[in-house]
């Protein structure tokens, strides 16, 4: 596989570069795109949900936007070292029904050498909220 920089060991700069990176993918909401980014053998808690392997995750992905229409997302970096990076995010959607959401949490990600995220460990609450209270 060839390197997906920026690489680690991480910068404040380099790793705000990887936050924007993921961020811009995952606002793509084209998970083969978004899978891209991930180790092929990649470890992955949502919720309450665990993912293994770069198929999985475009699996899930395809699940979490048919059911959350209209995503769009906001990550913020929290800390980094070395190969680590923590992030905070944000982000809103609305079901079928039209009810509208934000989500937000924290996830903490570990890289491997070649800057792949290898593993995920996202905490995420749902809001629900009225379409006028929408931010993003």
């Amino acid at each position: 596989m060839n390197p997906r920089p920026p690489l680690p060991p991480f910068t404040e700069e380099s790793a705000r570069a990887k936050v924007q990176a993921a961020e811009d993918a995952w606002n793509s909401r084209d998970p083969e795109r978004v899978s891209l980014a991930y180790t092929e053998d990649t470890e992955w808690r949502n919720r309450a949900e665990f993912v293994n392997g770069r198929a999985a995750v475009v699996e899930f992905l395809r699940r979490k936007w048919a059911r959350e229409l209209d995503y769009r997302l906001k990550k913020t970096l929290w800390a980094f070292t070395g190969n680590r990076i923590a992030v905070r995010f944000e982000y809103e959607w609305h079901d079928d029904s039209g009810q509208w959401y934000r989500s937000h949490g924290n996830e903490n990600w570990e890289f491997d050498e070649l800057g792949y995220m290898k593993y995920r460990y996202a905490s995420i609450n749902d809001q629900p909220i009225a379409e006028a209270e929408r931010r993003l």
